[in-house]
C-alpha cells in the first residue's frame, strides 16, 4: 500500500497520529461534497497536516467568509464558500433552494464552517446547522469535542445544542466511554471548566454506548437532538 485517503467527515488529529505510529504512513485527508466533487486536499508530495483538509485544488477557489460574504483573515472562523468549474449549476427542479445556496456574487455556500491557517491549510470546524447559539454566544461543537475526546476514558463524543428557556440553546455533550471508565456528568463538567470558557462548558452530559451513524460513518446529530432535546 502506498496511499491512504480519508474523507466524508473530519479526521481526528489523534487518529492521524496513531495511524502513522502504527503503519508508518501519513493519511492524506481531503474535502469534497456531492455538489462539487473534490474541493481541497492535503498534498501528495509535501506535508500532510493533521486536522486539516489541505489546499484548494487547481481551478477551485475557496474562501472563508463572514455573514456579509466578505473573506475573513486567516485564523478566523467563517462560512466555507467555493467557486469553480467543478461546482454544480443548481439543484434539480429546486430553483428556490438553488438561489438560497449561492451568494449574490456566485459563490456556493457549502454549509461548513472552517478557517485557513497562516500557511493556507484549510480546517473544517463544523457545520453551520450544528452551530450552537447559547446566551448570545456562538459555540462550535468540534472545539468542545476535541477537548472532551482528550479526557481519560473517553472514546469519542458529540456536542449538540438543545432548547433551553434561559439561554436559547444549552450546550450538551454525548459521550462514549471505555468499559469501566469512571465518567459521569459531574466529573466531565468539572474537568471541562478548567479547559474551556464558561459558556462553552456543557450543561448536560449523557453517557451512551455508541453514537448513531449513517452509512458513510458520519455521526447523525439530528438523531441526538431528537433523543436528548427534551
Amino acid at each position: 500500500m502506498r496511499l491512504f485517503v480519508s474523507g466524508s467527515a473530519p479526521l481526528l488529529a489523534e487518529t492521524h497520529y496513531q495511524f502513522e505510529q502504527r503503519t508508518g504512513h501519513r493519511i492524506l485527508e481531503r474535502y469534497g461534497m456531492s455538489e462539487a466533487g473534490m474541493i481541497t486536499s492535503n498534498p501528495y508530495h509535501g506535508e500532510r497536516r493533521a486536522g486539516t483538509v489541505g489546499f484548494p485544488l487547481p481551478g477551485v477557489d475557496v474562501r472563508v467568509a463572514d455573514e456579509a460574504n466578505k473573506p475573513v483573515p486567516n485564523g478566523e472562523k467563517g462560512a466555507i464558500q467555493i467557486k469553480g468549474r467543478n461546482v454544480f449549476s443548481g439543484y434539480w427542479r429546486m430553483p428556490e433552494k438553488t438561489r438560497e445556496e449561492f451568494t449574490p456574487d456566485g459563490w456556493f455556500r457549502t454549509g461548513d464552517i472552517g478557517l485557513f491557517d497562516a500557511d493556507g491549510y484549510l480546517s473544517i470546524v463544523g457545520r453551520e446547522k450544528d452551530l450552537i447559539i447559547t446566551g448570545g454566544y456562538n459555540v462550535y461543537p468540534k472545539e468542545i469535542e476535541q477537548v472532551i475526546d482528550e479526557l481519560p476514558g473517553v472514546i469519542e463524543s458529540a456536542v449538540i445544542g438543545v432548547p433551553d428557556a434561559d439561554f436559547g440553546e444549552a450546550v450538551t455533550a454525548v459521550v462514549v466511554a471505555t468499559a469501566g471508565a469512571q465518567i459521569d456528568q459531574a466529573t466531565t463538567i468539572s474537568a471541562l471548566k478548567t479547559k474551556l470558557a464558561g459558556y462553552k462548558v456543557p450543561k448536560h452530559v449523557h453517557i451512551v454506548e455508541a453514537l448513531p451513524r449513517n452509512a458513510m460513518g458520519k455521526v447523525q446529530k439530528k438523531l441526538l437532538r431528537e433523543r436528548f432535546g427534551q
